[in-house]
Order: structure tokens, then C-alpha cells, then sequence
């Protein structure tokens, strides 16, 4: 079988805290297992991934705390470094964005497209804090929401309804940093011209996504991005701590995170080309059509990975003879959710990768997540499916399995493999089974697959058990010695079987059991194949998995709790009469689209008594157009007519957050007819 030439990147995780469950499953995790197996095969794999260690919430950490950045970025640096090592990662390099050689690369593309004419200056407003003599990014302003009240709105959007406005607009703006009005002032950025790439970033991701199975999951987004319409990109902002932009005249100017984080990826290469004293190594992997390179990313990096970095590139190519390569596959997953909720560092919902570790070791975590990772759909980490994972499959199963074949090995065969001759037809059967299995495995990795590869994994631990219950050789190792010495023999060779097609799941007990049989892992297509030679001394078999109790699991559940939530605060109280001002009525939505250059607004016609209103809703994050045709809906209907991307809208449909942060627009029933009063 052709090898392949294989660069598989991880979105680096950002250094303003440590890596959780959720984490893992999205970008990490699944990466590992693919990297793990086609080594295995012998194919050419370079794994790169590092820290992001630029942008806002990075200072604005480091502030709070009263300590430079570079405190926190070295922090939390080392302690997900040590964490992704303990559970098993198998990175070639692990690097970090605030290396030289990272800003250096990322200077290098900033200039390169410079001096090709691409970057365009543009001036705009921008808040200034006056006391500390410094230009505010949106996190660094919090003020009233223009258009629903919302009174920690960031200084152009309101995370709450949704709208976008121009800082102008703001109500009552604060500085973050010192609580002071701020001012606006003009300042002077460089954008980058997205929109320029939209139809050959339509074709890539056409063609990609044709030729090489992409998720649907990334397939849609990247539509939905198209169908809005690309637009141009601030590529540098006013910030102290980050890339510095390296033209005259820019002091107090950086590159924006989004421009170079994923050139972390390029920079980390070249740092390991150095390390091995290859200086070209990167090139290599970078720019050779013989290379497939594969992004593994959460959902929440889709847009960067299919259509900011290919631009990028797309970019540098057409001013440059050493081209790069861009993705062939970015098999984004959806997000793990603990408990049924989001992760909450706040209310403390979920753990971290660093304390998990201290309490369990890896590769029961590792399976647990592997057999639930959210490859078309959000998912769930529950503390009960840890422990049954562990004991009813990893214990019970492949652990049983294992301990049972070694015990017997070595009472009745002196620690050796016992020859195999004149085999059953359950025999081979089973050796049957054992050789299909790596293609079949295989087969599902190559197409990210991975939950149905583990499934199938454990399939064979299943069968294996099986096979030994239905050869009994506890009795035929007394009636006829060599029918039993053929069924240690095979469960042997399913053994070595198991531990390499394992392997790239729970790598630590794959070791453990390439080391009892004394043997070491081959090709993965010849795992199924490949025969230990008769005679070969076993060593002593362990215990694999240790089971986990219920008290264990209740020690980790009573850790859980989300604090009671301070009781809200109504400052204005409002009588009878001022409610009775507010007039709601029933709508039923007739007509909806999404408004373009917006990521949240949609434009919708609703049907009132006698009337049809046309509203703006901030809904489009989490209804498509299609999904809100139909519904009826409560309207304010005497809310005074605003603008909101230059689209007047007459009214606001009433929704509801729940606990995921979603909005869910408030669905009266089938039979309430448009334009009744809501009371």
C-alpha cells in the first residue's frame, strides 16, 4: 500500500486557562488517534500544534491579577503542555506563539502582503482611555446596548440581542480599565480583503469537500459564511501585548490574533526543523504537493480553518513562487458538554484536563471520549458513563478477556505460546475475523469515523470473550490438550491483535500489553496477520483497568455545583399602567432571510391583524431562515421603528435564553390567531 506524506495540525488552544474534557474531544483527542494510526500504517506524519498566546483576554487576565502577560501565557502554557503529555499526546512539537520565530513568520506574511498591494488602510473611531493614554479594543468598553438596554454591551455589539452598532451609539460607554468615559478617536488599521477570495474559497471548499468527504457540519457553515457575503478584515489593532506590526510609524500597533495564530502552525515547523538541525523541514511539509495536510478543529474554528487561513494562503501564493499547500480536510467536531451543560469555569461545571489526570489515569478518559466524541452533534460527558465505560468494557471485556488468556498460559503452558495445529473451524473463524479487522478499523479512521472505529475496536474484544466462553478450555485442556493449546494460542494472537488495533485509543495499555506478550507493535495492516512464533516467553500479565466505584463517582458529583445565582436586581420598578403600555401581540413569521454582513440578524415578515410588519430579530446564530418560517411568535408591536443595517424594523419578537446561552423564540400555539392580544 502507497505510503502518504501526512501534516496533521490542532487548533492551538489559547493560554488564558487550562484545557478542559471539552477541549479533548473537539480538536485533540481525535487528532491523536489519527496521527497514532497512520503512523502505524508507515505513512510520513508530522503532528504540530502550541499555544495561542496574543489577544485581549490575555491582558486583560494578566491586569487583574496585577502580573505581566507573559506570567499567564507561561502559566497556563506549561500546565496544558503537562497535561496533554499525561494524557498521551503525541505531538512532534508543541510550541507557543510568542517565540520569536512565530513572530518573525507572522511579520513575514504581514510584509508580503504589504508589499503585494493587498492590505487597504482604512481610518476609523475607536474608544481612547484618556487616564491610561491607550486606544480600548471591544472587551476593554462596556456600556448600554442602543437598541434593547443591555447594559454590558461591548463597545460595537451587544451580546444580548445581538445587534451591531457603531461605537458612537453606545450608551453611557465605561472604560474597563479605569471605569472613565472613554473618548473616540480616529485611528488608522489595515484590512484584509476577504471578499476579494470568496469565489475561489467557494470553489476550494467545493472541490475539497467533493473529493474528500467533508462534514456536513463544516460544509454548511462555510455556506453560510458565502451566502452572507465575505467582507474585509482588520488585521492589526491598537494593543500593547501581541506581533508588532512591522511597518514605520505603527508603534502601539499589533497584529490582529485572528491574522497570526494559525500561521502557529507554519512558525512551529520551522521551530522544529531547527531543533533537528534540518532547517528546510518545514518546506517539506509546507510546500510539496505530496503532502495531505488535515486540520483537526472544534466547531467554534471552522470559519478560520476553511476560509481565513486558505485565504491567507491563496493570498501568499499569488505573489510568491514557493506556494503553500492548503487543507484537504478540516473534520470539524461539535462540542462535549459535561453533565448535560456547558463547561463553567464560573460556576464550576466540569473539571480540567490537569485535575482528571490526578485522580484517574489516561486511557479510560481517553476510550470514555473516544466512544462519545461529538463528530455530527453536541454530546455529553457524564461521570456514570466514565465508570461503566471503565468496568463494563474496558474491565469487564477487553481487561477480562486478557487476564483470563495469561493465566491460563502460564499454568498450563509454562508462560509460552503453545503451537497451534489441526484447527477448528471456530478457530478459524476467529483468525478470519482477527485478519478483516485492521481494513475494516482502518477503513472508518480514514473517513473520521473514529466512534464507529472504536465500537468496532471493542467488537473484537467482544468476539474474542466469546470465542474463549464457546472453546471452554478449561475443559479441553483436560480431554484433548492441543484443542486447548490452540485456543491460547489464538486468544494470544488476538492479544497482540487487540493491542495494536488499540493502540491509537489507549496507547498506555497497548504498551503494557505489547510488553506482557513480549513482542512489539508491526504494520497495521499485518496486525490481524502477523503470527507470534510459538515458543515466544510471555511475561507476566498485569491488571489493565482497576474498576471504579460508586463512592468514587459520588465524590466527583458532590464536587459539582453551580453556586446560587445572586438574585437580579430591578432598580426601576414599573406599575400596572406602564406594562399596560406595551402592547404584544401574536404574529405568525411568513418570510425570513438572513441580513447580509451579519452573522446574527435576520430580516423577517410577520403577519399581524390586518398588517404585515417587517422586523430585525438577532436570532441567526441559532435559527436558519428556513427553521423560522411558520412559527408564531410575540411582538412588541407599538416599539418605536429602528435601524438596524440600514434595514428599518417595526417591532421585536420576544425570546427566551436557556441555560446553553441560546435564544429560543417564544412559539405560541397552532391556534392562536395572528394579531391577538398577549396579556
Amino acid at each position: 500500500m502507497q505510503k502518504e506524506k501526512v501534516l496533521v495540525t490542532s487548533a492551538l488552544p489559547y493560554a488564558n486557562g487550562p484545557i478542559h474534557l471539552g477541549h479533548l474531544s473537539g480538536a485533540y483527542l481525535p487528532a491523536d488517534i489519527y496521527v497514532r494510526y497512520k503512523r502505524l500504517k508507515g505513512d510520513d506524519v508530522l503532528y504540530v500544534c502550541g499555544s495561542d498566546e496574543h489577544g485581549v483576554p490575555i491582558t486583560i487576565t494578566a491586569e487583574k491579577e496585577g502580573v505581566t502577560p507573559q506570567v499567564i501565557i507561561d502559566r497556563y502554557h506549561n500546565l496544558n503542555k503537562s497535561a496533554f503529555e499525561k494524557f498521551g499526546m503525541s505531538f512532534d512539537i508543541y510550541s507557543r506563539t510568542s517565540l520569536p520565530i512565530h513572530h518573525k513568520t507572522a511579520q513575514e506574511f504581514f510584509l508580503n502582503f504589504y508589499e503585494q498591494g493587498i492590505l487597504n488602510e482604512k481610518k476609523t473611531l475607536q474608544f481612547f482611555d484618556e487616564k491610561v493614554k491607550m486606544f480600548l479594543p471591544d472587551r476593554y468598553v462596556e456600556g448600554t446596548c442602543p437598541k434593547c438596554g443591555y447594559e454590558e454591551a461591548r463597545s460595537d455589539e451587544c451580546e444580548k440581542c445581538g445587534a451591531l452598532y457603531d461605537p458612537s451609539e453606545l450608551i453611557n460607554p465605561k472604560s474597563k480599565i479605569t471605569g472613565e468615559t472613554p473618548s473616540l478617536r480616529e485611528t488608522s488599521h489595515w484590512y484584509f480583503p476577504l471578499g476579494k477570495f470568496q469565489m475561489r474559497l467557494e470553489d476550494y471548499v467545493k472541490e475539497m469537500s467533493e473529493k474528500y468527504g467533508w462534514k456536513d457540519n463544516v460544509i454548511q457553515y462555510c455556506n453560510s459564511w458565502f451566502k452572507d457575503g465575505l467582507r474585509d478584515r482588520a488585521v492589526t489593532r491598537d494593543l500593547d501585548w501581541g506581533v508588532k506590526v512591522p511597518l514605520p510609524d505603527s508603534e502601539g500597533k499589533v497584529l490582529y490574533v485572528w491574522f497570526e495564530a494559525v500561521l502557529g502552525y507554519i512558525s512551529a515547523t520551522k521551530q522544529l526543523g531547527e531543533e533537528r538541525g534540518d532547517p528546510d523541514l518545514w518546506k517539506k511539509y509546507w510546500q510539496t504537493d505530496d503532502t495531505k495536510y488535515i486540520a483537526f478543529i472544534g466547531k467554534d474554528n471552522i470559519v478560520f480553518h476553511t476560509i481565513i487561513f486558505p485565504s491567507m494562503l491563496m493570498a501568499w501564493n499569488d505573489g510568491n513562487e514557493d506556494k503553500y499547500i492548503l487543507p484537504q480536510n478540516v473534520p470539524a467536531n461539535e462540542f462535549l458538554n459535561f453533565e448535560g451543560k456547558k463547561f463553567s469555569k464560573s460556576r464550576n461545571w466540569g473539571i480540567d484536563v490537569h485535575e482528571f489526570l490526578e485522580i484517574f489515569p489516561p486511557d479510560p478518559l481517553r476510550y470514555t471520549l473516544a466512544a462519545n466524541l461529538p463528530e455530527n452533534k453536541d454530546t455529553d460527558f457524564y461521570w456514570k458513563e466514565f465508570q461503566a465505560r471503565n468496568n463494563n468494557e474496558l474491565a469487564d471485556i477487553l481487561g477480562n478477556f486478557v487476564n483470563r488468556t495469561f493465566i491460563f498460559a502460564h499454568k498450563h503452558f509454562n508462560g509460552e505460546v503453545p503451537a497451534r495445529e489441526n484447527l477448528s473451524e471456530m478457530d478459524k473463524e476467529m483468525l478470519t475475523m482477527l485478519e478483516a479487522a485492521p481494513d475494516k478499523i482502518g477503513d472508518l479512521i480514514e473517513r473520521y469515523k473514529l466512534k464507529d472505529a472504536v465500537l468496532e475496536m471493542m467488537n473484537v474484544a467482544r468476539a474474542a470473550n466469546k470465542y474463549f466462553n464457546d472453546s471452554e478450555p478449561w475443559k479441553t485442556i483436560k480431554t484433548d490438550k492441543q484443542k486447548g493449546a490452540n485456543t491460547i494460542n489464538i486468544c494470544l494472537q488476538t492479544i497482540y491483535t487487540l493491542a495494536e488495533l488499540f493502540s491509537p485509543v489507549i496507547p498506555f495499555t497497548s504498551d503494557k500489553l505489547f510488553k506482557s506478550l513480549n513482542s512489539k507493535p508491526t504494520d497495521w495492516y499485518e496486525a490481524g496477520k502477523s503470527v507470534l512464533p510459538a515458543g515466544t516467553k510471555l511475561n507476566k500479565g498485569e491488571i489493565l483497568f482497576t474498576k471504579i466505584d460508586d463512592k468514587e463517582i459520588e465524590s466527583q458529583t458532590n464536587k459539582l455545583g453551580e453556586p446560587e445565582e445572586e438574585k437580579e436586581k430591578f432598580n426601576e420598578i414599573i406599575t400596572i399602567d406602564d406594562f399596560a403600555k406595551v402592547k404584544l401581540r401574536s404574529g405568525k413569521i411568513l418570510e425570513a432571510e438572513r441580513v447580509k454582513k451579519s452573522e446574527k440578524l435576520v430580516k423577517l415578515k410577520v403577519r399581524l391583524k390586518g398588517e404585515t410588519r417587517q422586523v430585525v430579530a438577532g436570532v441567526g446564530k441559532f435559527y436558519s431562515p428556513e427553521e423560522l418560517v411558520g412559527k408564531n411568535i410575540i411582538l412588541v408591536a407599538n416599539l418605536k421603528p429602528a435601524k438596524l443595517f440600514g434595514i428599518e424594523s417595526q417591532g421585536m419578537i420576544l425570546a427566551v435564553e436557556d441555560a446553553e446561552g441560546k435564544l429560543n423564540v417564544i412559539n405560541l400555539p397552532d391556534n392562536v390567531l395572528p394579531g391577538t392580544e398577549v396579556r
